[in-house]
């Protein structure tokens, strides 16, 4: 047997009593190994290469809890794996101590004896962080547990060594006595933080013994649970209008994975972005130039109750300049006749945000309107045109960032007031005579009994007026025979599907009785009209 197995046989001795099966050496068909570097056998250990980073690497766990017992006694360590592997698809875990690589076995546990560094690797894993163990032979220790996290219960314990008791205790914590026991209880600090990390050390009075024994010093770090929050903004410079995606980006110990956290979101000042949630993303649909500011975000663990706030971020929104204005009318074309609706539409190809539209006339320097939305597009209408509408046009577009100006649009009134009063009297034709091509067309008005009609466009003081134009016109073939056109005191129907028509002063005369009196039926209602036109 040579030196280096002899080395291997004693270390197996001391840490593990023996094994329950023949000693096997890993990978099979290598040379028993003599201490090595750890590193030196993670290269052996690996079966595909890469592989051992692309799989959580497994976590020890202590029975009991301590790292600081006396000699003789053992400590069981146990090689858990993440819930990525299966306990009952693993064949094989390794064991180390310090740099020397113990043998296969096939439980995930191990006894321990010898003071040391431990550490345990999986099939397709990198070794677990080492656990650092203490067999004292002193009389009096100071027990503390391999990890505590912030938010656990910190638990010291002062230990006397075989059957001797003790009277009282101490517990100091960076020279400052902090815990003073006559019945040897345990130091207990419920939820833990950061600030309890230090240097430990307990003072012991033995029963029937005048003497004061002292404890080695252990320091005890308290670990984050998970680390402080980091806000993450995509993009980083987001555009008005744009999504935007928020993430909260924080580390959980793998000792501690399955810790449930939460997340919320913040916007200042105070304006909360979304509610409680398990995700640690959330996305704003649109984002606007007002939303600029500092953003943050909240995490917590619900058991234990610990929150950690990120940074703020500041977010810069940027606006795209307006681009590209242009005017259109509605009827497309710009030519309208006296009466109709004219709808001016204004409209940029690019620019973000609220964007100011106005409306001008070119040939006056009219300003007509403006209107302020968070649009490309923009309307503004004219119920009626008349022929003093008839000019130029343009519209212009200012989001903050730049201005924007349309070319001119050229809008044309027609038959507003062009024939006159010619419509007053019928046009004089001879037997079998048809009106000329473009002339009025002959139009038969009825006598209107029950109600008298008054409208809006009648001159004061000519009550007895109904309209005050009425022409027909008919656009259809030259030479046409002109349709017929009938008027009730309610409605006027044309035929004539080419027919325009505008009103003047058309008269009514109501039935007499026999001592030559006006009669009415309804002497107060009264309706009003616009003046309108049918086409």
């Amino acid at each position: 047997m040579t030196a280096a197995s002899r080395s291997q046989k004693h270390l197996a001795a001391l840490t593990m009593g023996r094994w329950d099966r023949p000693r096997q050496l890993l990978p099979p068909g290598t040379l028993e190994p003599a201490p090595m570097l750890l590193w030196a056998s993670l290269l052996v250990l690996a079966p595909v290469s890469g592989q051992l980073a692309a799989l959580p690497k497994p976590v020890i766990s202590l029975h009991p809890p301590w790292t600081t017992v006396f000699k003789g006694e053992a400590v069981t360590l146990t090689c858990n794996a993440s819930r990525v592997h299966a306990a009952e698809n693993i064949k094989r875990y390794w064991w180390y101590l310090g740099a020397q690589t113990l043998r296969e076995i096939p439980g995930n546990t191990l006894k321990a004896r010898v003071s040391g560094t431990y550490k345990c690797q999986i099939q397709g894993s990198s070794p677990s962080d080492g656990v650092s163990l203490i067999f004292s032979s002193d009389l009096l220790i100071l027990q503390t547990p391999h990890s505590v996290f912030e938010g656990d219960t910190l638990t010291l314990r002062c230990q006397v060594k075989g059957r001797e008791k003790l009277a009282a205790v101490k517990y100091s914590w960076n020279g400052n006595v902090i815990f003073t026991s006559r019945n040897s209880q345990d130091l207990l600090i419920p939820q833990a933080s950061l600030n309890n990390s230090g240097n430990y050390q307990c003072i012991g009075f033995l029963e029937g013994n005048h003497y004061t024994y002292r404890s080695n010093n252990r320091i005890i770090k308290i670990q984050e649970l998970f680390s402080r929050p980091k806000l993450e903004v995509t993009p980083p410079q987001p555009t008005e209008g744009g999504p935007v995606n928020l993430s909260c980006q924080t580390e959980l110990r793998l000792e501690r994975s399955d810790t449930l956290l939460s997340f919320i979101f913040f916007r200042d000042p105070g304006v909360m972005l979304s509610n409680w949630s398990r995700s640690p993303e959330v996305q704003l649909t649109a984002i606007w130039r007002e939303d600029s500011g500092s953003y943050w975000c909240v995490v917590a663990a619900v058991v234990p109750s610990i929150r950690k706030h990120s940074l703020p971020l500041q977010v810069r929104v940027q606006g795209v300049p307006v681009s590209g204005a242009l005017l259109e009318t509605q009827p497309q074309g710009g030519r309208l006749l006296a009466g109709e609706r004219l709808v001016l539409v204004c409209s940029v190809a690019e620019g973000t945000g609220d964007t100011t539209f106005s409306w001008h006339r070119e040939d006056t320097g009219e300003r007509l309107g403006s209107k302020r939305q968070r649009s490309r597009r923009a309307e503004l209408e004219i119920p009626a045109v008349r022929g003093s509408h008839a000019g130029r046009y343009y519209c212009t577009a200012d989001n903050g960032h730049s201005l924007a100006r349309s070319g001119a649009l050229n809008v044309t009134v027609t038959g507003d007031g062009f024939l006159g009063n010619t419509a007053r009297r019928r046009p004089a034709t001879g037997p079998g005579e048809t009106a000329c091509a473009g002339c009025p067309v002959p139009v038969e008005l009825p006598q209107l009994y029950g109600k008298q009609q008054l409208y809006g466009n009648v001159p004061p003081g000519e009550g007895d007026l109904v309209y005050s134009e009425v022409q027909v016109i008919q656009l259809g073939q030259e030479g046409a025979a002109p349709s017929s056109l009938s008027l009730s005191s309610s409605s006027i129907s044309f035929p004539p599907q080419h027919a325009s028509v505008v009103y003047s002063a058309v008269k009514t005369q109501l039935p007499q009785d026999s001592a030559g009196e006006v009669r009415s039926q309804d002497e107060d209602a009264t309706e009003g009209y616009e003046n309108v036109q049918f086409a």
